[in-house]
């Protein structure tokens, strides 16, 4: 597991703009895994998990490579703040087109039934703003790697329930009938993945 502290992140920085590659690819592989957290917690409660949050990383992580230069603070808290803004972009312009791309579905759709059934085709609202979400709300921490790290060690399921539940706000009956379980069998295992989350950054503080 990569070393988040501070004094880490703000050295790969230095190491990155003195030109050292393999400084630069370890600062960026070190917070891939905190964005794809971001991505899935954003995206995913726009559009109820019919996208890849990891094609919205990946862009993430091509933009913040080229512009580099540009970034110009020297703390994690910086960073990490330059990279979210990048990733919210990314995943606006990624809703905007899958709304688009449903909408249009949805009218070539309406144009083939009845007059008397259209009026029941839903339409789609805009995302909320990134910064006021709650999975933004949700996802801060003392420190945010060492949190999507912690997450990254959870079991498959876990860090599922984690994600719908904490990261994503939904409610329990959505929980279930995602994960496909009954809310008693869901409630049970967020309360287990929770104490599993808590014992792994107790660990690795």
């Amino acid at each position: 597991m990569p070393d988040s502290s501070d004094h880490h992140i703000a050295e790969l920085l230095a190491a990155a703009r003195s030109g050292d590659v393999d400084g630069k690819d370890q600062l960026f592989e070190a917070c891939r895994g905190y964005l794809r957290v971001v991505a899935r917690a954003q995206v995913e409660t726009w559009i109820q998990g019919k996208v890849d949050a990891s094609d919205i990383v990946q862009q993430t992580l091509l933009e913040a490579h080229r512009d580099f230069d540009r970034f110009s603070g020297g703390s994690k808290a910086e960073w990490l703040a330059w990279l979210k803004r990048i990733l919210a972009h990314n995943a606006a312009d990624f809703v905007r087109h899958y709304r688009g791309t449903a909408k249009r579905q949805q009218r070539r759709e309406a144009r083939q039934m009845p007059p008397s059934d259209r009026s029941s085709i839903a339409g789609y609202g805009d995302p909320p703003a990134p910064d006021d979400s709650p999975s933004q709300q949700a996802i801060q921490h003392d420190d945010e790697l060492q949190l999507a790290a912690a997450m990254a060690e959870l079991s498959p399921d876990h860090a599922e329930v984690i994600m719908l539940r904490n990261l994503q706000r939904l409610p329990f009956d959505q929980v279930a009938e995602r994960m496909q379980r009954t809310r008693p069998a869901v409630q049970m295992l967020w309360m287990r993945a929770i104490k599993n989350l808590q014992e792994i950054m107790v660990k690795e503080s």
